[in-house]
């Protein structure tokens, strides 16, 4: 059953944006999953006429670091309040020369340099195998762009965000490394995030907000939170800005293949798949659990 506070919106905000003042009629919900407790309660309200859920990824206080982040939990509480987009606003390091702190990135791809986290919900008896040859929603982000633009913003659209484990930022060596892999920014958060969200039939798309040079520009000194924090605070205000901007172009029917995602996905014969397991995933799958009837 779904809590009553819902939205279509969701909003996971990263380093330094921990709240959305901009909600109206605003209601805080404590989200229970299968998976244990999101990172915080998630506040719903009303942005631009639009049912907005936010979550902060870190937990308001910057509680939790990227391999501390409870990811399924997180999505699984998105999903389950009725969100069906989800917009990560991240912090990152630029790559390249172009991407400059205070520019916005929009990835279109990842890769996924991470050690320590589960990546998928289907796992003790299920299998699932879901497409992610192009892991950002098309839609989702061609909208984001255009409302960063029309909020003023330097908007890089496409490239390649490196997800590292962390918390640690990079030696020299590994920066220099990944700069020959050709990334473009270079973050520690947004996987398995967006794996998960494909897993549950969400559009996703994130805005990454460049803060630093990581550590291979020799014209730069190397990363500090020091310096990832001044620039955050002026990102932060644009964020939100963007996100105001964004949300009624968001609103409605999704034209894209995110929808049906799980679809066909699921490889498990279904008369193998636990009862458990059938139960811990019937609400992703869109299928009542063994014994009940759907409506």
């Amino acid at each position: 059953m779904k809590p009553a506070a819902t939205a279509s919106i969701g909003v996971i905000g990263g380093s330094g944006l921990y709240e959305m003042e901009d909600l109206h009629r605003v209601r805080e919900v404590r989200v229970t999953t299968p998976f244990g407790p999101p990172s915080d309660a998630v506040v719903v309200g009303e942005l631009e006429g639009v049912r907005v859920a936010f979550l902060s990824r870190h937990g308001r206080g910057h509680r939790l670091s990227p391999s501390e982040i409870n990811y399924r939990a997180n999505v699984y509480a998105l999903k389950k309040l009725g969100v069906s987009r989800i917009i990560s606003v991240s912090a990152v390091g630029s790559m390249k020369e172009a991407l400059h702190p205070g520019h916005v990135v929009i990835p279109d791809q990842f890769y996924d340099h991470t050690k320590r986290r589960i990546g998928t919900f289907f796992e003790k008896g299920v299998v699932a195998h879901v497409a992610m040859a192009d892991p950002v929603c098309r839609d989702e982000a061609s909208k984001l762009a255009e409302a960063a633009r029309q909020c003023g913003a330097t908007v890089h659209p496409g490239g390649v965000y490196l997800c590292i484990e962390g918390p640690q930022f990079s030696t020299r060596a590994e920066s220099l490394v990944y700069r020959q892999w050709g990334v473009d920014v270079i973050g520690m958060t947004n996987l398995p995030e967006a794996k998960l969200a494909r897993e549950a039939s969400l559009c996703y798309a994130t805005m990454a907000l460049v803060t630093d040079f990581d550590c291979w520009h020799p014209g730069h000194d190397a990363v500090t939170v020091e310096t990832v924090i001044a620039t955050l605070r002026r990102n932060v205000a644009l964020s939100r800005e963007v996100i105001r901007a964004a949300v009624p172009k968001l609103e409605g029917a999704r034209p894209c293949a995110c929808v049906r995602a799980i679809e066909a996905a699921v490889i498990t014969a279904p008369g193998r798949i636990p009862a458990a397991a059938r139960k811990r995933l019937a609400f992703l799958l869109g299928t009542p659990p063994a014994g009940k009837k759907g409506r």
